[in-house]
């Protein structure tokens, strides 16, 4: 739960879940794809979605499973999940308001446990650990790596990012936000480590290619929210004023009001007992 002298707390999302489904890009159809092949999966057996967020990664692949559960440390998020849920008429899906250290919770056993873009907020070992001993007889862990905000293209019409990391320091400070706390060092990494010290052996990688999407500066404004570096609750009230700018920043860069851009590949790390 600690990464230097930063320390978990439940702010560390706040206000950002009505921005993260329009702000993040969806995973790919070609991601649920993948982990069918790899996995052969069949539509039995359970998934369990650590740190699910607003279900982007449970809603995909819960059609390949019997029951889906997505767990989260923020209510909000996980509104917003049932609310996806009930739009895709989706009913195998159900919503776990916990933490993950509180793993394993009398949830029974899963066929493949997810951490997408999650990991890093956890006490690792622990987590690593609890996931170990869920694991029904041949099932997987999946760290998936990521980056939904924003690409890796700086073409000419790729949203202007460094500037608006430049706003962001502008109201927040140069060192990196993160809840009530700083990470200046950013999010641990090193996960190789603790899978394997909790018993897991691998990975086996398999990547699904990165895609160009196109977005509007209102998507564009949602996923700046939808980080937690620059969740609404940091600004304060100055938020309108931090919004207000970083709108006519978009304005300027693209008065037609798209952007596009190539999102990085997704790689997804397959673990086993």
């Amino acid at each position: 739960m600690t990464a230097g002298s930063w320390t978990w707390d439940p702010s560390l999302y706040s206000g950002s879940a009505a921005y993260y489904a329009r702000g993040r890009a969806a995973y790919p159809d070609a991601l649920a794809e993948a982990f069918t092949t790899e996995l052969g999966l069949d539509g039995s057996g359970r998934l369990l979605d650590v740190g699910c967020g607003p279900g982007s990664l449970t809603l995909l692949l819960t059609g390949r499973f019997e029951e889906s559960v997505g767990l989260d440390a923020d209510p909000d998020m996980l509104a917003e999940a049932a609310r996806l849920a009930a739009d895709a008429g989706i009913g195998n899906c159900r919503w776990l308001h916990r933490r993950a250290e509180e793993l394993p919770a009398g949830l029974g056993e899963f066929r493949l446990v997810t951490f997408a873009q999650s990991f890093h907020w956890l006490d690792r070992p622990k987590v690593a650990a609890a996931v170990r001993g869920m694991l029904a007889a041949g099932g997987a862990c999946a760290h998936v790596h990521a980056a939904t905000h924003q690409g890796v293209d700086p073409g000419d019409l790729a949203p202007p990012h460094d500037a608006i990391a430049d706003l962001v320091r502008r109201y927040l400070g140069p060192v990196r936000r993160a809840g009530q706390g700083v990470l200046p060092d950013g999010t641990a990494s090193g996960e190789t480590e603790i899978y394997r010290a909790a018993g897991f052996r691998g990975p086996r990688r398999f990547e699904v290619p990165g895609r160009v999407v196109t977005r509007t500066a209102d998507d564009v404004v949602a996923a700046v929210f939808s980080l937690s570096s620059s969740a609404p609750h940091l600004f304060g009230d100055r938020r309108d004023a931090f919004e207000a700018e970083l709108r006519e920043l978009l304005r300027e860069a693209s008065p037609a009001g798209t952007f596009s851009e190539r999102l990085q590949e997704i790689a997804v790390d397959l673990w086993r007992p």
